[in-house]
């Protein structure tokens, strides 16, 4: 597999990623940078998109790059800012949009002798987001696209294979946006289209065994998708000099360490499965504030893995799951992220061990990250589970932890999940869960009056977790769910369910 790439570069834009998203969906392999933090330009490059951005380019403080460093030397593509940019930094004008151009739109009129536009039909629907419009290109500019409302929706330049468009390609809404992005990765850039996964398994492979060598390394494993596929990609190159360490913090989902325990073992990984419920019970005694929980499970969790892994001799390496949207965001435009929530991840112990780090997922999204699996061979039980919080039943006890409560949710988690896979609900929904909620309710069980425990169900649609819609479960499962647990869990007599999306919400409790 050869490393060809396109650049994107990120001026700030929420969709910049999907970007990244529709490049790689066309077998292509593309890297998101800063548009303030420019990598070296290699003959690897083999063209250069610039995103959109919440920015205006009539602010004093725009961000702005030097554009003579790609134009005429490589293919560039500006999306909507981008475009922006290209136009009023080479003597065009942009000037607020008169009518708030938002949402669906037709072209009125599309050039198709331009490469950009080739098979795009006319009326063909597009998507647009922005405040600012285009209304005089420099001279050597010339219009290939336009709507009714926009008159510059599409912009070439004479001579040079350099494009901007005022509308977002990436987005579904416009219905032939992988065409116009493919032809311009693929006919414009000439990027060839080998970027699968099982090119990057074979590369992957090849490297890691070449850069660990007969080295030992040390990996938390979580039974979730990216930890999984990382261990069985390091697995391939080193074999049993890859030492998995699977730690029951007590806050799992119900049999869910003796389960996952036994299909790593079928899938041949060095794992060693560790009880420490008991610590991590102790360490949370008392807490009930969720950044304080989250602290004390991370805490616990790296004094548990050190501890593991100092009895593992000459161990040099720490393998990670981390992936692509992660290394992003820790380098996105403004910096790191303010921190929503603390996460409990193993990402604090290089500099307490001393370790090196290798994460050969850095460079995949979610989506190819299942897509290697399954090119891997991982049973699906592996690949298609929720997303499971890293503190687990932790953050969906509200309030202090016990030992109990932890057995009271595992009980009610289990019925839900079982009941969604069941019905051939679950791979409809993106994630699903109980939490426990810290309030008692009134209720009538036989001639009984009860005083016990309330659970609230939650299950969300989404693509990558950034946004979620709940999920619309058919009122006969939530009736039948409702019954099943309030007559089978001790200590619940009342279920609700969260039909709050995010944002506003989240999709934790906690």
């Amino acid at each position: 597999m050869t490393t060809e790439q396109i650049l994107i570069l990120d001026f700030g834009s929420q969709y910049t990623q999907l970007i990244a998203r529709r490049v790689r969906e066309l077998d292509v392999y593309c890297e998101i940078h800063p548009y303030n933090h420019i990598p070296p330009i290699t003959p690897d490059i083999k063209g250069v998109i610039l995103s959109g951005s919440p920015c205006s380019v009539r602010d004093a403080d725009a961000p702005f790059i030097d554009l003579t460093q790609f134009r005429g030397k490589l293919p560039l593509l500006g999306v909507c800012y981008g475009a922006q940019m290209l136009a009023q930094r080479n003597g065009g004008e942009v000037k607020p949009s008169t009518i708030r151009e938002y949402g669906r739109a037709k072209l009125g009129t599309v050039n198709e002798d331009s490469p950009l536009l080739h098979g795009i039909d006319q009326h063909s629907q597009v998507w647009m987001s922005h405040g600012d419009t285009i209304m005089q290109l420099p001279d050597d500019f010339r219009v290939i696209a336009s709507t009714d409302t926009v008159r510059v929706a599409a912009f070439d330049i004479a001579g040079e294979a350099t494009y901007g468009i005022q509308f977002h390609p990436e987005v579904t809404h416009s219905l032939q946006g992988k065409a116009l992005l493919k032809n311009f990765v693929v006919d414009i850039c000439g990027a060839s289209q080998n970027w699968t996964s099982e090119s990057f398994v074979e590369t992957t492979v090849a490297q890691l065994a070449e850069k660990l060598g007969d080295d030992k390394v040390v990996m938390g494993l979580s039974g979730g998708v990216d930890s999984s596929v990382a261990a069985m990609l390091i697995h391939r190159a080193i074999g049993k000099n890859l030492y998995c360490i699977f730690v029951d913090n007590g806050l799992l989902r119900k049999d869910e360490f003796e389960d996952v325990l036994e299909s790593y073992r079928h899938l041949g990984l060095n794992v060693k499965g560790v009880d420490a419920k008991e610590l991590f019970y102790t360490g949370l005694a008392g807490l009930t504030d969720p950044e304080a929980k989250r602290k004390a499970i991370g805490k616990t969790f790296i004094e548990v893995f050190d501890q593991e892994a100092h009895l593992i001799e000459d161990v040099k390496w720490l393998g990670q799951g981390t992936i692509y949207p992660d290394v992003i965001e820790s380098v996105s435009v403004k910096g790191p992220s303010a921190t929503i929530k603390s996460h409990h991840n193993v990402g604090g112990l290089p500099d307490f061990m001393k370790l090196k780090v290798v994460e050969p997922l850095n460079t995949l999204f979610k989506d190819e990250v299942r897509a290697v699996g399954r090119t891997l061979e991982i049973p699906n039980a592996i690949l298609g589970r929720h997303p499971f919080p890293g503190p687990g039943l932790g953050i969906r006890i509200l309030g202090d932890i016990t030992p109990d409560k932890v057995a009271i949710l595992q009980e009610v988690d289990a019925l839900f999940i079982n009941g969604l896979k069941r019905e051939g609900l679950y791979d409809q929904v993106w994630q699903a869960g109980a939490m426990l909620l810290p309030v008692q309710s009134v209720g009538v069980m036989g001639d009984e009056r009860t005083y016990e425990r309330v659970v609230a169900l939650r299950a969300v649609t989404s693509v990558d977790g950034m946004t979620a819609d709940w999920a619309h479960l058919p009122y006969e499962f939530l009736a039948d769910i409702s019954n099943e647990i309030i007559n089978r869990v001790k200590g619940v007599n009342r279920v609700v369910y969260d039909i709050s999306s995010k944002p506003p919400a989240t999709i934790e409790w906690e």
